[in-house]
């Protein structure tokens, strides 16, 4: 409504002064002009306020953490999401290989499948998280986000939160991790593993390694989500998201 009142505005105007510089109206002419008019507005629109910027953020990842954890919190959302997959920890693959040979590869994929279940669990209360580190955004790197590259402001949330999403994710993931019973298909394994003759003893720390990869693939989610919204018009469903994005 505001776009097309702006038109109907500039076409007054040409009009007008068409009508006062030759006392009659020459169609043709006052129509060029109106699309010459409409033209020059479209591309010099009013510019963005710093308050619009760093609203257009909050909203660009507020709707790309939403839609972030959604998807990787509903079953098999990372379990059969090759982009954030997580796998058997790489410092005991020794453990898996060793096992494996041992007869035991159901009971690893049982037990990647249980750790990939426990970041699903844990990005269902993801959300909150995110949107408290969202509100306290500042204003003084706005533009610099807005016109860097296409996960700049998913690089700006992770630089200014990674600590604090850390430490406010690990309790969720440990809870995650006892519901999904992680430890269950974990135990059988590195005990029959350590058993084995002359190996180095494994214990590696599932909580930190669970609640490392559950934010980088909900980071990667996000950024996907975020280069969505800058380069597809249908992404940006709020109208602050298209004064914001829509130039670039």
């Amino acid at each position: 409504m505001k776009t097309t009142r702006n038109i109907f505005l500039i076409f007054i105007s040409v009009l007008y002064f068409s009508c006062a510089s030759t006392g009659q109206i020459d169609w043709n002419k006052t129509l060029d002009n109106t699309q010459k008019e409409i033209e020059r507005y479209s591309k010099n629109p009013k510019p963005l306020t710093n308050d619009e910027v760093i609203s257009g953020l909050r909203e660009a990842l507020n709707v790309g953490t939403n839609n972030a954890t959604t998807s990787a919190s509903k079953t098999d959302g990372f379990y059969k999401n090759s982009l954030i997959f997580i796998p058997f920890p790489p410092e005991a693959v020794k453990v898996k290989n060793t096992v494996e040979k041992l007869g035991m590869k159901k009971q690893v994929e049982n037990f990647e499948m249980s750790i990939n279940r426990a970041a699903e669990e844990a990005s269902k209360t993801a959300a909150p998280v995110f949107w408290d580190a969202i509100k306290a955004m500042s204003i003084s790197d706005g533009f610099s986000v807005l016109n860097g590259n296409d996960n700049a402001a998913t690089q700006y949330l992770k630089d200014k939160t990674s600590a604090e999403l850390t430490a406010k994710f690990t309790p969720i993931i440990k809870n995650a991790i006892q519901k999904v019973e992680v430890t269950k298909y974990w135990n059988p394994i590195i005990s029959t593993y350590n058993k084995v003759p002359g190996v180095e003893k494994q214990n590696p720390n599932l909580e930190q390694y669970i609640t490392l990869h559950a934010l980088e693939g909900l980071f990667k989610l996000i950024a996907g989500e975020e280069y969505k919204i800058r380069k597809e018009p249908v992404a940006r469903t709020t109208e602050i998201l298209k004064r914001v994005f829509g130039g670039k």
